[in-house]
């Protein structure tokens, strides 16, 4: 059932609004030269990241899936995470090469399978995301929320800073990792979509 009324939408499309909406506060609050403004950016990536949670649960619970919330939802989830990616490939740490690869790793993984998905609808099959493709999601949520704020932690503590930097590589390396074993598990799984 299509609970989206003509000309209105739902409360789990107006999430992803808000999410997509909430990028370009992201992106300020993180380049802006004034002390501390990560702390702020960080809070808005993890807002964001929540309502990604939120609108997918509110729209599975009550029945309230769209054909526009199916479309805008994986999009802004790619937004959202492709900006913080760049971010923290672009901060001058001393790990900033291996964070800039990983991070391109990541995101040609989410064009090929964005590219296997629109080959998938153009034959009328729906791809459902699977187990691993939710903990790689939640592996680069993790190390991002962890690495996003290190300039600013480092300013107020060096240790702090550093228990953040290495734990969020190492996270981050995991989520590396992942991204390529769910990538390849999705595209195995679902071989019939290229099949003639």
């Amino acid at each position: 059932m299509n609970n989206e009324k003509s000309g209105g939408l739902n409360l789990p499309t107006k999430l992803t609004f808000l999410r997509i909406f909430l990028i370009p506060v992201f992106i300020v609050l993180f380049f802006l030269p004034y002390p501390y403004m990560r702390f702020g950016a960080v809070a808005v990536f993890m807002i964001a990241s929540f309502t990604d949670f939120l609108d997918g649960h509110i729209a599975r619970k009550y029945n309230m899936v769209t054909n526009l919330g199916k479309f805008l939802d994986p999009i802004a989830d790619k937004m959202l995470v492709a900006c913080a990616l760049i971010a923290v490939a672009l901060d001058g740490h001393s790990f900033q090469i291996g964070v800039a690869v990983c991070s391109m790793i990541i995101l040609c993984r989410e064009l090929l399978v964005s590219g296997f998905r629109i080959v998938a609808a153009s034959r009328n099959l729906v791809l459902a995301a699977d187990k691993l493709g939710k903990i790689k999601t939640v592996l680069q949520m993790t190390a991002l929320i962890l690495l996003l704020p290190y300039a600013n932690i480092a300013a107020l503590s060096d240790l702090a800073g550093k228990i953040f930097l290495y734990v969020g590589l190492i996270i981050f390396a995991f989520a590396t990792v992942m991204t390529i074993v769910s990538g390849a598990n999705y595209l195995i799984k679902n071989k019939q979509v290229l099949k003639d």
